[in-house]
């Protein structure tokens, strides 16, 4: 008891405790439908573009969030435009974008700071790069997300299991699609301060693929992948601050012992 009341006695740990949580639920409800669609590594491409951003940000001294999110929302509809050409497969494109955007953001770090702290907390993440403006304008994005989700769950379900059926029963598909990697763009940027561009990704694939190995449902696998990773953020944040370990990587190794233990559990359910 005495380390939460510590834990929540420091006021940027409270700021990641409520942006992370946020972040995590976003993440978790797009994963589901992210990797049933086999665009699972969608997270790890926009967060290479969104590093580029960012470094791009700081070295001009911009507002980082104002330059990233348009940055990473025109990436996200890029690489869907370039998926459904045909010319490119999805993963081709996702690799060609996200290895250029990453090697622009290196040379403009190495041409105006070099190798610092600096680029170290966009890779990996830092719980102290959350200013008070960056806590306010996450949670209304976060929250934006949130509010987009619920209202066009049933077409964002019809879409993700049979794009088909749903473009022939009248679906803008493309619309709903679009929508899709919007707010995948979205919940990236803002997480992406927080746990690092190597790490977000995590927060998408990990959650999904755990639920998955206990139920059967769209419905459920989305409950459930919220439920966990919205605990499996706030057990990496405790562990963090106890064990003083990054916590970016805390949430990802939490997650993974999570996945381990309900496969098993998947395992002997169906036995």
């Amino acid at each position: 008891m005495d380390v939460f009341l510590e834990l929540f006695s420091y006021d940027f740990i409270l700021k990641a405790l409520i942006v992370g949580g946020l972040v995590a639920l976003c993440a978790a409800l797009l994963g589901v439908t992210l990797v049933l669609k086999r665009y699972s590594m969608i997270g790890d491409g926009l967060s290479h573009v969104g590093f580029g951003a960012l470094s791009a940000a700081m070295a001009f001294g911009w507002a980082p969030l104002a330059v990233s999110t348009p940055v990473v929302v025109l990436s996200a509809f890029l690489l869907l435009r370039v998926s459904e050409s045909g010319r490119i497969k999805g993963d081709a494109a996702i690799a060609l974008i996200s290895s250029s955007a990453l090697a622009f953001g290196v040379i403009v770090t190495a041409l105006t700071r070099g190798v610092n702290l600096d680029v170290y907390g966009l890779m990996f993440g830092s719980i102290l790069a959350m200013s008070t403006e960056d806590v306010y304008i996450s949670v209304g994005l976060s929250v934006a997300v949130l509010a987009l989700y619920i209202i066009f769950y049933n077409k964002i379900f019809a879409v993700t299991f049979d794009e088909s059926f749903a473009k022939a029963t009248g679906t803008r598909t493309s619309l709903y699609k679009m929508l899709i990697a919007l707010l995948t763009a979205v919940t990236v940027v803002v997480g992406m301060r927080m746990m690092g561009t190597l790490l977000i990704s995590s927060l998408i694939i990990f959650p999904a693929l755990t639920s998955m190995r206990v139920c059967q449902s769209f419905k459920s696998v989305v409950v459930c992948s919220a439920v966990v990773s919205v605990a499996c953020f706030f057990v990496g944040i405790t562990l963090s601050f106890i064990l003083s370990l990054p916590a970016g990587a805390s949430v990802v190794a939490v997650n993974a012992a999570a996945f381990g233990a309900l496969a098993g559990v998947g395992v002997l359910v169906k036995r």
